[in-house]
C-alpha cells in the first residue's frame, strides 16, 4: 500500500523519521511491524539505500512472518494524528511528514516538555561505531576504532540481530532501535559471527546521538547563522601572525553585520575558531560546521585575533 500522505495516519502505528521523504514498513493485516526501510544522512538522500538491500529486509521480513506464533493484534488504541496537534489547527492542505516534528516540538514546548535532547533523533549506526553495508542491511561493513562497537568485541563481516531489543535488517532497523535508545548507560546489542550469537552492552555516552541537522527541514527553523565573513588568510598570512598553517584563519569584511557587531566583532578581526577549539577549515566549512554543531539560543565564544592580541567574545545564537 503507497500512502501519499501524513493526513489521517496513525502515528502511534507508521512511527519514523518524519524528514525522511520515503521509508518502508513491512507489516501484517494485524498490524504487526516485522521491519522498516529506508533512511538517510547529511549527505544524501539515496547512499544508505540499494534494490538489493530493499530485498534483503523484504526477505527478512517474510521469514518472520512465516515463523510467527503470536497471532495477537495489535492492541490500537485512540490514533494520534498530525492534524490533531494544536499547532496544525490553522494549517491548510496536505500535511508534509517534516511537519509532524514541528508540530509536536510546539506541542511539548507549549506544554513545558520539550528539551534538546529530542533534537537528536533516528542517530546513525556509526554514532555507535558502525557502517552498515548498503546491500546486506545488518551485515557490518566497518568499525570506528575506539567506538561502543568496537569495545564491546564486534568485527567487520559480523551479522547484527538485535539492537536495543530490536531485530536488525536495515539501515531504517537500526536507526529506529537507536532512536527508541536511552541518551544515556546501557544498549542491547547481539550479533552473529560463524553461525554462533554473540550478546553485548553498549556503552552509550552523553551525547552519543548527535548528528547532522542541517538537512531535516522540521529543524531550520533552530539552526543558527553565525554573521561573520571573509576571505581565507594565505599560507604567508598565517606565518606572519604565527598561527597554524592548516588552521582556521579569515579576517571579517566591512561592513560588519548587526548580530556579529552586538558580539563585540570589529572589521579586521581575524577569527580563529569558537570555543577554544582547534579547527583545520576554510571560512564556508567553518560556518557549516557552526550550523552543524550549535542551535538556536545556546552561547558560544568566538575566538579573535585583534592587532596581534587573542580576544575572546561571548556569542548567543539566532
Amino acid at each position: 500500500m503507497r500512502v501519499i500522505h501524513i493526513t489521517g495516519v496513525d502515528l502511534n502505528l507508521f512511527e519514523f523519521d518524519y524528514d525522511l521523504t520515503w521509508v518502508a514498513f513491512f507489516m501484517n493485516a494485524d498490524e504487526k511491524i516485522y521491519g522498516r526501510y529506508g533512511g538517510r544522512d547529511g549527505k544524501s538522500a539515496d547512499d544508505r539505500m540499494s534494490l538489493a538491500g530493499l530485498r534483503y529486509a523484504m526477505k527478512a521480513a517474510l521469514d518472520t512472518h512465516r515463523a510467527q506464533t503470536d497471532p495477537t493484534p495489535r492492541k490500537a488504541g485512540k490514533p494520534l494524528l498530525a492534524e490533531s496537534y494544536p499547532a496544525a489547527k490553522g494549517h491548510r492542505g496536505c500535511v508534509h511528514c517534516h511537519q509532524v516534528n514541528e508540530f509536536r516540538r510546539a506541542d511539548q514546548k507549549e506544554k513545558g516538555e520539550w528539551n534538546r535532547d529530542f533534537v537528536w533523533a533516528y542517530p546513525l549506526p556509526e554514532n555507535i561505531g558502525i557502517t552498515l553495508d548498503v546491500d546486506v542491511g545488518n551485515k557490518v561493513k566497518t568499525i570506528k576504532p575506539g567506538s561502543a562497537a568496537g569495545a564491546v568485541g564486534i568485527q567487520s563481516g559480523d551479522l547484527l540481530r538485535t539492537l536495543n531489543g530490536h531485530p536488525i535488517a536495515s539501515f531504517a532497523d537500526a536507526q529506529y532501535a537507536l532512536h527508541k535508545a536511552p541518551a544515556k548507560g546501557k544498549i542491547a546489542i547481539s550479533w552473529e559471527r560463524q553461525g554462533k550469537t554473540i550478546d553485548g552492552l553498549l556503552e552509550a555516552r552523553s551525547g552519543w546521538r548527535k548528528t547532522n541537522l542541517t538537512w531535516r527541514p522540521s529543524m531550520l527553523d533552530i539552526l543558527p547563522s553565525l554573521s561573520v565573513y571573509g576571505e581565507d588568510l594565505s599560507g604567508a598570512e598565517k606565518k606572519t601572525l604565527g598561527l597554524p598553517a592548516k588552521g582556521l584563519a579569515f579576517r571579517q569584511q566591512k561592513p560588519v553585520p548587526n548580530d556579529a557587531k552586538k558580539a563585540g566583532v570589529q572589521a579586521g578581526d581575524v577569527i580563529l575558531g569558537v570555543d577554544g577549539l582547534v579547527l583545520e577549515l576554510t571560512v564556508d566549512q567553518f560556518l557549516g560546521y557552526v550550523r552543524q554543531n550549535y542551535l538556536v539560543g545556546e552561547r558560544l565564544t568566538l575566538n579573535v585575533l585583534r592587532e596581534g592580541k587573542r580576544v575572546d567574545l561571548p556569542w548567543t545564537l539566532r
